[in-house]
């Protein structure tokens, strides 16, 4: 005989479920690029050079050849890696940065041998040019991988259009995902909707940690 709280949810339950998660995620956005944009330009600035020291000392950045990273939107002050492009360049790693195609909305990343050549190809970041190298799915060692707030689980929120979650997951699991943040935007716990990807590690101007199930160390 079937129990009285042992039942399987509904189709409309799982929706709404949904719908909750989603809303709280939309609402998680808002909060963080309202409170990452009070901190004046200098202070992310100095949060943004921390954060490119710690990824110099790891071990598969420091070994890396190649290494996806991602060009700051200063205007939101997202955490600057420019510093970083500049290091790896030294050392002839091969760098990759987001494109994402006018027509389908599908995000490639593709070789820049010169980040002069980025430009705003209208989704607000500069970006390579749409007939540079794509990377292979076994090519990246490395993406670095931006965020709103990421939780102790890996999870991240971005802008919402989830580009990164749909791109990274074809990556996987080559490539080790590092994402960088201010400490600020750390939270508690993120819900998870369908797609969402687990960043392997997550990087701040104060501490930097391996996601909760993760069996290796920071």
């Amino acid at each position: 005989m079937e129990k009285p709280f042992d039942h399987q949810p509904h189709s409309h339950e799982l929706a709404s479920d949904d719908v909750i998660r989603r809303r709280v995620k939309a609402e998680l956005r808002k909060r963080m690029r309202g409170l990452r944009n009070t901190f004046p330009a200098d202070v992310c600035a100095t949060k943004s050079r921390t954060i490119v020291r710690k990824l110099t000392e790891r071990q598969d950045v420091a070994t890396a050849k190649n290494v996806a990273l991602f060009w700051p939107i200063e205007t939101r002050h997202e955490v600057d890696l420019r510093d970083l492009d500049a290091q790896l360049r030294k050392r002839s790693v091969r760098l990759f940065y987001p494109a994402i195609d006018p027509e389908t909305k599908v995000m490639t990343f593709r070789l820049v041998d010169d980040v002069s050549i980025l430009t705003d190809l209208t989704f607000g970041f500069a970006a390579p040019q749409k007939d540079a190298h794509e990377a292979r799915a076994d090519e990246l060692d490395v993406i670095v991988v931006p965020a709103l707030a990421i939780a102790p689980s890996g999870h991240r929120i971005g802008y919402g259009a989830g580009y990164y979650d749909r791109t990274i997951v074809r990556f996987l699991p080559h490539a080790v995902t590092i994402g960088v943040a201010y400490d600020f935007q750390i939270v508690a716990e993120i819900p998870v909707t369908e797609g969402d990807v687990a960043l392997d590690f997550v990087i701040t101007d104060t501490r930097a940690f391996a996601r909760e199930d993760a069996d290796v160390a920071p």
